[in-house]
């Protein structure tokens, strides 16, 4: 199934303020690009990011080591291949949550405000939809709500809040804010279980 969905990209996404950007799944070839991406988000913020993403190692094995059923990032990439924004799918292919997919989603700090994250995650929403998941899950730093706000426009609830329960790249403890999203899978997709 997942072979039929990836048919359909690259696709062009318009966005607010003039701006497009061709929305693709990642490729070998996004390395350095991708790499810069992460370099542009500000440090503060990537304290929150599970991964040492300035590295370049952690990049190359990503980039070199695609597994689209486990991990789907999809990129948000303007003309010249530069990534703006970035989200994953992330899928257990077999127990107890193989029926619940986990989302993410950031945003190049020049490109904020004009729709990129909703627009990938609203394409997320769909792949996960046509792909058989009936749940999605965001994860979140409980300072992060702006991004818990726009979670919630798409339909995603709270389900638990943790207090001081996770540390970020400093060690320092945070709230950590489960969401999630019930899929009424559409009858034509439905049947993977």
């Amino acid at each position: 199934m997942l072979d039929d969905v990836l048919e359909d990209y690259p696709k062009e996404l318009g966005l607010r303020e003039g701006l497009h950007c061709v929305v693709r799944p990642l490729e070998p070839t996004d390395e350095q690009a991708f790499h810069r991406f992460f370099l542009a988000v500000p440090e503060s913020e990537r304290l929150f990011i599970k991964h040492r993403v300035i590295e370049p190692g952690v990049i190359a094995g990503w980039c070199q080591h695609i597994d689209l059923g486990h991990h789907l990032p999809l990129l948000g990439l303007a003309a010249d291949g530069e990534v703006l924004a970035a989200a994953t799918l992330h899928q257990q292919l077999g127990g107890w949550k193989r029926h619940i997919g986990r989302v993410s989603v950031l945003v190049h700090p020049d490109f904020r405000g004009r729709g990129l994250a909703r627009g990938l995650i609203t394409e997320t929403i769909d792949i996960s939809r046509r792909i058989g998941l009936q749940q999605l899950e965001a994860e979140f730093i409980g300072e992060q709500e702006t991004a818990m706000k726009m979670f919630a426009l798409l339909g995603f609830q709270p389900l638990l809040r943790l207090p001081d329960y996770v540390k970020d790249m400093q060690a320092h403890r945070h709230d950590y804010v489960l969401m999630g999203l019930d899929l009424e899978t559409d009858e034509e997709y439905a049947g993977m279980g």
